[in-house]
């Protein structure tokens, strides 16, 4: 078996030129798929010896050992794509991965904070200092506008259109969207690339980035989580928000208001009406709680 894991390894690498983090994935997938069987049978056995009833106990086995169903799910198209390597090489006559399901995926709803608690969050970075606007404007931006953080700082001026109070995103597959923003990330915006200062290295022109660290180049994803973990700290509002809390927030915000579902997947970018139902039911939960809390005859 470990030869045949070690073929397909190759192959990835060799002939579909899969990434060495990529590799790495499928080889701690199929090692641990060995392991199994090793410690199952006593021995390795080959793996077109081994049946969908046998994989199947296999996932059990990885279920009952705590791993999350994602992770699951991953190791199980890594077994679909090794023995459909091995069915073109001809050592596997059928795939047994292919007619085991997937785990189905658990939705969690998404943390998101209140309207009170956003304000108190984007009134923490201090309205002066260079910095404090920057900080401000990110906040401010990231809730206004419902951003990703990459598509953040992946921003440049000439994606802004602050007369008309509207950014052009680039979003996941390079797919394109505008973006309103709100007057007070317009203000704050306006506030911070009046101090913005860009270092010797950087792109100007509309090719400029719009958010920049104290050294005048591009700011990273990773700066604005450690910004926001900051004002976290200094505000005391849950540690487990993070940059992408602001983006649900907008979102279940919005629809919480009567925004329209579709509306909401056009701001948000989603590539699928599926993705944005999930804000539908944080709304439906905190009316829910809103209507359990007023009406008399509620409990």
């Amino acid at each position: 078996m470990r030869r045949k894991i070690g073929q397909f390894l190759r192959h990835l690498h060799m002939e579909r030129g899969s990434s060495p983090l990529t590799v790495k994935s499928y080889r701690e997938d199929l090692e641990s798929f060995a392991d199994y069987f090793a410690d199952e049978a006593g021995d390795t056995p080959e793996p077109e010896a081994i049946s969908a009833v046998e994989l199947r106990g296999f996932l059990s086995a990885l279920h009952e050992a705590g791993y999350a169903k994602t992770s699951i799910a991953r190791k199980l198209a890594s077994l679909r794509s090794f023995y459909r390597f091995g069915q073109r090489e001809g050592w596997a006559d059928s795939n047994p991965a292919r007619a085991l399901r997937n785990p189905r995926k658990s939705h969690k709803l998404p943390h998101f904070l209140t309207t009170e608690e956003i304000g108190k969050l984007l009134a923490a970075p201090p309205a002066k200092g260079s910095m404090g606007l920057r900080d401000r404007a990110i906040l401010e931006t990231l809730y206004s506008a419902g951003l990703r953080v990459s598509e953040l700082v992946g921003l440049n001026d000439g994606d802004a259109d602050l007369d008309q109070g509207v950014l052009r995103v680039r979003g996941k597959g390079r797919r394109e969207r505008l973006s309103p923003l709100g007057s007070y990330a317009v203000r704050a915006l306006q506030q911070w690339l009046a101090v913005r200062r860009l270092g010797p290295g950087e792109s100007t022109g509309r090719e400029a980035p719009v958010f920049v660290n104290k050294f005048g180049t591009r700011l990273t994803t990773r700066s604005v989580g450690r910004m926001l973990e900051k004002y976290l700290r200094e505000t005391g509002l849950d540690a487990r928000t993070s940059p992408h809390t602001l983006r649900h927030s907008f979102a279940t915000h919005l629809l919480d208001r009567g925004a329209d579902i579709r509306s909401v997947q056009e701001l948000l970018g989603h590539k699928s009406l599926v993705t944005t139902q999930i804000y539908t039911h944080v709304s439906t939960a905190s009316l829910r709680e809103a209507y359990e809390k007023a009406h008399p005859r509620a409990h």
